[in-house]
């Protein structure tokens, strides 16, 4: 066993066991981070500067982080990766692939260039069937999925260099990292992630609906599970594992037990400051209001669907969770110094007139 595989494991114990980690990571880092001024990137490089590691971020130069230190290297994904060339790092964290055609291109221009690559995939890339009001009924006490699900793959007239669904092209990104850096690679799949700087609501929304107080719509069966991360407990992990260059696939999102509907909301509310009473209402009739999970009803999917995957090999591997309160708190904090525009137009979740029709027509329902 490496010295720096010793070291990370130890790591791991002193977080499992609540010890604070050393400010400074004992081995500094030269890091290159693909993206880093999106919604992930900027606590990412945050954290691994605060560890003393030295950063570079690849980007088309739109935005500047409040971060002393890191280099800025211009260019596109799609066309331009001039910036690249010439230089070597430790340690590459691929935050945006969001086309496994950059992949492709900077697997091959940096094969040679660094020692390790860390791919942030998602399990969209599982090849699992579930968002539909088709599996409300199904309730599961072991998770559903872990990181040997069979994962998407390519239709029949599918060739590579061809448009590729999200799912797809994380499975393929997936592929290629392994075969360009074999036993020098990490595959992230997250799940949902939330906290502050989320700029898509589909979290955001619960903190906001339920600050706000009163009659909630709460969708489904409240038993069903839910999984949510922090943005936070995950760019920190994949630090971590940077620093002990750990291989391997990791599914990542949280929390370490079934959280369910009902819990997630119920620490949501334990977070705010309002008087609120949860209204729930049952999948057939969210169905015949054209209700629509996961948009018109953020972080929701009717049964256990893609909300139940094993998340123990990364829980071994050092990943640890804020409480659902911090991050409902942190989130709600932040989603406040939005700009007004904003927070007007929302990019998930229903009005609040679209959501006093549905609860008085369930109380009006036919009995």
């Amino acid at each position: 066993m490496s010295k720096t595989r010793r070291e990370f494991i130890r790591l791991s114990a002193l977080l499992a066991a609540g010890v604070s980690l050393p400010a400074k990571a004992q081995s500094p880092l030269k890091l290159l981070i693909l993206g880093g001024t999106g919604f992930v990137g900027p606590h990412m490089v945050r954290y691994a500067v605060s560890r003393g590691h030295k950063v570079s971020i690849f980007t088309r130069g739109n935005k500047q982080l409040d971060v002393p230190g890191v280099e800025y290297l211009v260019g596109d994904r799609n066309n331009e990766l001039s910036a690249l060339t010439g230089r070597t790092w430790d340690v590459v964290l691929d935050n945006n692939a969001r086309d496994y055609r950059w992949v492709q291109a900077s697997t091959a221009l940096l094969r040679g260039a660094a020692e390790h690559y860390i791919l942030i995939s998602s399990i969209s890339a599982y090849a699992i069937e579930g968002f539909g009001y088709e599996n409300w009924q199904r309730i599961l006490w072991e998770p559903m999925v872990n990181e040997s699900t069979t994962r998407v793959s390519p239709p029949e007239d599918w060739s590579m260099g061809d448009e590729a669904t999200y799912g797809l092209t994380k499975a393929l990104s997936e592929d290629i990292v392994h075969a360009v850096f074999p036993s020098r690679c990490t595959i992230v799949r997250p799940g949902l992630i939330v906290g502050p700087g989320d700029p898509t609501d589909r979290f955001t929304y619960w903190p906001v609906r339920l600050n706000e107080g009163g009659e909630i719509l709460a969708p489904g069966n409240p038993n069903h599970a839910n999984q949510i991360i922090d943005q936070r407990d995950l760019t920190e992990w994949i630090i971590r594992l940077a620093e002990g260059r750990v291989a391997g696939d990791f599914n990542a999102t949280g929390p370490n037990y079934r959280m369910t509907m009902s819990t997630m909301l119920g620490a949501i509310g334990s977070a705010v400051d309002s008087d609120y009473s949860l209204a729930w209402i049952s999948e057939q009739f969210l169905q015949q209001q054209n209700i629509s999970p996961w948009s018109d009803m953020p972080t929701w999917i009717p049964g256990d669907s893609l909300s139940f995957v094993s998340v123990e090999r990364a829980i071994e591997a050092g990943l640890t969770f804020r409480t659902v309160e911090q991050t409902a708190r942190d989130t709600l904090m932040w989603d406040r110094t939005r700009p007004q525009i904003e927070r007007q137009n929302r990019q998930a979740g229903i009005t609040r007139e679209r959501e006093q029709e549905i609860i008085e027509a369930w109380k009006n329902r036919p009995r």
